[in-house]
């Protein structure tokens, strides 16, 4: 089946790039890290995503009912416009099409299974429509080193934070992923999330985030 997911620029307009593999990180903000009793990585932790795993955030957020508790994290989405591989970090702004808002839906309960099994992650992390994607936001209006972002639910704030937080900004992350993988256009790098994470619950009312630019969304469940 041929994934139809499709990127949206901020004026609802497609972007005629056909959705990639999505390259995350985990561990990236210390006060996530600490919530969650994990050590603090010494190389940036990688998963990843299938595209399938994509959803427009705009429509309501689908979750599973008989996977355990199902947790929201909200993170700095980078779109990737150009190939890259094995660059230098100087080499990665030519390659962005542009940032987005994005949910890094996680099962929870099954994440900490895997983990201490010393499994991987993806069955926790890489379900179809574990990925709600915002707009894309033209790269040149984002600065990703200082980007704030912000999620709330049912009118209260759950998690807030500036990229400035980050352990490795996106411009660095995206050259150490580039070693490792060649990243192509329709890729996306999703680059951890801040502090607050916690369950959804059907009804649930979302609003989400970066700098000025704002999304909204309800979660149902399947």
């Amino acid at each position: 089946m041929t994934n139809s997911f499709k990127f949206l620029d901020q004026d609802g307009s497609r972007i005629d790039l056909n959705a990639g593999k999505i390259v995350a990180i985990g561990r990236n903000y210390h006060a996530h890290i600490e919530e969650l009793n994990n050590p603090v990585p010494d190389k940036p932790v990688i998963f990843m995503k299938p595209s399938t795993a994509l959803r427009p955030l705009h429509e309501p957020v689908v979750i599973p009912t008989d996977r355990g508790a199902v947790h929201y994290e909200i993170e700095l989405a980078v779109l990737i416009a150009e190939e890259i591989s094995c660059v230098d970090e100087d080499a990665v702004a030519d390659a962005i099409g542009g940032y987005a808002l994005a949910l890094d839906l996680t099962l929870r309960d099954v994440q900490e299974e895997v983990k201490n099994k010393g499994l991987p992650w993806e069955m926790a992390k890489s379900w179809d429509g574990s990925c709600p994607l915002g707009r894309v936001l033209p790269a040149d209006t984002i600065d990703p080193a200082n980007a704030e972002l912000q999620l709330v639910i049912n009118g209260e704030v759950r998690q807030q934070a500036n990229t400035r937080m980050m352990i490795r900004g996106a411009i660095s992350l995206i050259s150490y992923i580039s070693r490792y993988f060649t990243l192509e256009p329709g890729d996306l790098v999703l680059t951890g999330t801040p502090s607050g994470v916690g369950s959804l619950n059907a009804g649930d009312q979302l609003e989400l985030s970066l700098d000025q630019h704002s999304e909204s969304t309800q979660i149902t469940t399947s």
